[in-house]
């Protein structure tokens, strides 16, 4: 009715935590090599690119993710800034679709120092 297969197997069966632990060890291996290949890097682009939209300030060069390019003349809020397109065309961009900040502008001097 047995056959040595199955008798051998139900003698081993002691232990079965290390087992477990054995068949673990892939999975987290996995993850992990996820973690820095995937999400880690995912991560720091995303950091740089917070940092890059809170730092926009006048007469930078900037890429939006909708392929304009344009010059940043006023920051109106922490959600909007206006962009010149064009000679006299302004329009209103969200900093979250800035891409790239291609130039830095200079910085503007307050009105007290001059």
């Amino acid at each position: 009715m047995f056959t040595p297969a199955f008798a051998q197997a139900a003698g081993g069966a002691g232990g079965g935590a290390t087992d477990l632990i054995v068949q673990l060890i892939p999975f987290a291996l996995i993850l992990a090599i996820m973690y820095f290949l995937i999400m880690r890097p995912q991560q720091k682009r995303a950091r740089e690119h917070a940092d890059l939209i809170k730092n926009l300030r006048r007469g930078d060069s900037v890429v939006t993710s909708g392929g304009l390019i344009g010059k940043v003349t006023k920051v109106i809020d922490d959600a909007e800034v206006e962009l010149e397109i064009a000679p006299n065309v302004r329009v209103r961009v969200a900093r979250g679709l800035v891409t790239d900040v291609r130039s830095k502008g200079e910085p503007v001097k307050d009105a007290a120092n001059s």
